[in-house]
């Protein structure tokens, strides 16, 4: 019987003691119950809770030891690679075959061991208060996308203000320090100002050693970025998550509500703009306990933040390589094209998402950066005067495979190549296919794409022919609207006769 039904009946017990029947004996009979619980009902209109007898685990009795020695090992062991109940019952199954337990009955007495033994504590946290503008918390946690197509892996950035609840996410293909740096001015501009102080996990981007107590050794570059803004950095103690707790929170409840189902994009900066339309959605929601919503407290609190910085900061990691003979300068184990002679020396910007290549005050060339190790990335366009001197090795290159494989080379390239060839030959041909990839820095891929596929429709596959179509368009005269010449009339002049110029020339012809 629980516990509402036994209450009802001790007062329909104690109303028929009072106005009824009146004696125990008649009560227990009237209702059919015992005369121990009349009894308890005259005492006291609460039943007592019922008492819970501890029945002997003879089928345990075997295996306790067991169990007990597994729990005194883990206290030696790493605490995420430590014995769950399930874990335990599966050893047991194979180890103690003869001891039939369910796991229902290992969960209840590993619990009550790990209680014992120190292994599960239960902590008491005091609850914060938070001024406005004061500090926002910063995490890294992990998502997967589809992107392009595919699933991917992304590392998202979070930042939470602690007053008002609003909250920044973005995400990253890694979670380097260049894409943490940039992480966070996007960040501040979200909410149009900058917190005194930022609570951190001891992340690497941030935290080159962790001493004895709140001293940290941070990164150079950070204490440059933190020095910018104008904020001040805390670190959580390590393994303590609960420090910042509310960044902790906070990915949870956004991963489960605007990570489900899994959000499709056609590239990081699509999906990036979900996630920044997902935050302004969260600024409606209301926390309980609060008297105003997420976005009305955010305009309350954007008036106690630091302002933005005047200018930002350059985020890039800074190398200064040399080209290489293959036309390459080595960045952070990967290699990426320049068009510059061999043994110039460059420098090399390496961002989130992005390398740029520098030389003499210029940017000669930008490549999306490479997260592998070892590996080449390389631009044909980069290769264009080497290939002018020599053809043959153009067919196959690395650049112009990479580029195929890009979807940068399209079919009709194929197309007037091969037939530039047949027309000049092998060397001739592809010298001519090279002058024609080198009008892209001058028209771009797309327009000479254009011109060439206009010239094979027209079947005419003369590198002249594709270069003047190209020309045509910005040396095409503008059309002039006739008008009436009015006065001008009277200037006109009958045409000339000739016919005493004819007379001139019979009189020759008859000599």
């Amino acid at each position: 019987m629980d516990w509402r039904a036994k209450v009802e009946l001790f007062e329909e017990i104690r109303r028929e003691y009072e106005f009824g029947a009146g004696t125990i004996a008649g009560i227990a009979r009237k209702l059919g119950v015992h005369r121990r619980t009349v009894r308890e009902a005259i005492g006291s209109a609460l039943p007592k809770p019922r008492k819970r007898t501890e029945r002997p685990r003879w089928k345990l009795a075997s295996a306790a030891a067991f169990v007990d020695g597994i729990l005194e090992a883990d206290r030696k062991a790493p605490r995420k690679q430590r014995h769950t109940a399930h874990r335990i019952w599966e050893r047991m199954r194979l180890e103690f075959p003869e001891c039939e337990v369910c796991e229902r009955t290992i969960r209840l007495y590993v619990r009550k061991r790990k209680i014992a033994l120190g292994l599960v504590v239960h902590e008491t946290f005091v609850p914060q208060s938070y001024d406005w503008g004061v500090e926002a918390q910063v995490d890294w946690y992990e998502a997967y996308a589809d992107v392009a197509g595919e699933r991917t892996k992304l590392q998202v950035f979070a930042m939470r203000s602690m007053a008002s609840g609003a909250a920044f996410h973005c995400a990253f293909a890694h979670a380097t320090q260049q894409a943490f740096l940039e992480a966070h001015e996007l960040a501040f501009c979200f909410f149009r100002g900058v917190f005194r102080k930022l609570r951190y996990d001891n992340l690497t981007a941030a935290v080159k050693k962790i001493f004895q107590g709140y001293r940290r050794d941070e990164t150079a570059r950070f204490i440059a970025f933190r020095s910018h803004w104008r904020f001040q950095s805390e670190f959580c103690t390590p393994a303590e998550a609960h420090e910042k707790g509310g960044v902790e929170g906070e990915a949870g409840y956004f991963r489960r509500n605007h990570w489900v189902p899994v959000p499709k994009a056609s590239d990081l900066t699509d999906l990036n703009q979900q996630l920044l339309a997902a935050c302004h959605r969260d600024e409606e929601r209301w926390i309980s306990g609060r008297d105003q919503s997420i976005g009305a407290a955010l305009l309350v609190e954007r008036e106690h933040l630091l302002p933005l910085a005047t200018e930002r900061m350059d985020l890039a990691w800074t190398s200064f390589p040399a080209v290489n003979s293959l036309g390459c300068v080595k960045v952070l184990t990967n290699c990426y094209s320049v068009p510059l002679p061999a043994g110039t020396q460059v420098q090399a910007k390496v961002y989130a998402r992005f390398v740029e290549l520098w030389h003499e005050g210029r940017c000669v060339a930008r490549h999306e950066r490479c997260y592998g190790r070892h590996q080449q990335v390389l631009d044909l366009e980069h290769y264009l005067d080497v290939l002018s001197r020599k053809p043959g090795a153009m067919a196959g290159s690395r650049p112009l495979e990479q580029q195929r494989r890009a979807g940068l080379w399209p079919d009709s390239f194929d197309q007037i190549w091969q037939s530039l060839m047949m027309r000049h030959g092998k060397q001739t041909g592809t010298r001519e296919m090279v002058e024609l990839l080198k009008l892209t820095r001058s028209f771009g891929q797309e327009r000479l794409r254009l011109a060439i596929e206009t010239a094979l429709e027209t079947g005419c596959t003369d590198a002249a022919a594709v270069q003047h179509l190209l020309q045509a368009e910005d040396l095409s005269r503008p059309t002039c609207e006739a008008i009436d010449i009015g006065a001008l009339e009277r200037y006109g002049r009958p045409m000339p006769v000739m016919n005493e110029y004819d007379n001139l020339l019979t009189m020759g012809g008859a000599r």
